[in-house]
């Protein structure tokens, strides 16, 4: 039974009576606040990175709008949250990290992204030639909605990253993992960065991450197909 309909039952009608149902419809008529990104986080099971590797750094893009569509897609959110299994899997990839370089440790720029961030970010790009970097709401969406992938790089005693050739999130063929001799060859990349893509690579993989062939930073722990087909998509 609503607040209202009980106050009437039981509370004889008088002025002060009156000033207090006048309040008590005001706020049963109220909108219900949405939860926050957070709070959906966490009401999936998605885990914080950080309470499994206080060490690994977060830096999430997509929370500014200097990324790639000029837009904040998401506020409000300052932590990394991903599926537990992905999340264990970047603790690994850390740990793997921490025994060639101590002093160095992991950046996580994305992780986890609900399906309105992705319809958002696809609004922006449709039409454009960013489009294609962008998986479609329509056919399901990707991998990071499913908290199954991240973009991350590998930060140094100062917390500044490490140089890789191109900003995390750009859009060119000088981000592909499958062209570096090509680009160094060029001079389009330095040896020491296609070096450190190699090590990125490296303790990813040994976290159990497969890389994403046109995008240096991304990594993916299953295919979208298994994604699909076992995990719970982000759905808010």
């Amino acid at each position: 039974m609503a607040i209202l309909s009980i106050f009437h039952t039981f509370v004889p009608m008088n002025p002060l009576k009156t000033m207090i149902v006048a309040a008590l419809l005001a706020f049963e008529s109220a909108p219900i606040m949405a939860q926050t990104i957070e709070e959906n986080f966490i009401k999936y099971g998605f885990v914080d990175v950080a309470t499994l590797s206080p060490s690994i750094k977060v830096d999430l893009m997509y929370g500014r709008a200097d990324n790639f569509t000029g837009v904040v897609l998401y506020d409000g959110i300052d932590k990394a949250y991903l599926h537990p299994e992905a999340a264990h899997a970047v603790a690994k990839a850390q740990e793997e990290l921490h025994k060639l370089f101590p002093e160095y440790n992991l950046l996580i720029k994305d992780a986890s992204r609900p399906m309105s961030v992705q319809t958002k970010m696809y609004r922006v790009v449709q039409g454009g030639p960013k489009a294609k970097y962008v998986s479609n709401p329509k056919n399901g969406g990707g991998l990071h909605n499913y908290g199954l992938a991240v973009d991350i790089t590998i930060a140094d005693a100062d917390g500044k990253e490490l140089p890789m050739g191109t900003p995390v999130d750009h859009l060119g063929v000088e981000a592909n993992i499958d062209r570096e001799l090509e680009l160094v060859k060029a001079g389009k990349l330095t040896e020491t960065e296609r070096q450190n893509r190699l090590l990125l690579r490296c303790v990813m993989k040994a976290g159990g991450f497969t890389p994403l062939r046109t995008e240096w930073w991304h990594f993916n722990l299953v295919s979208r197909a298994v994604a699909k087909s076992r995990y719970r998509r982000l759905d808010f």
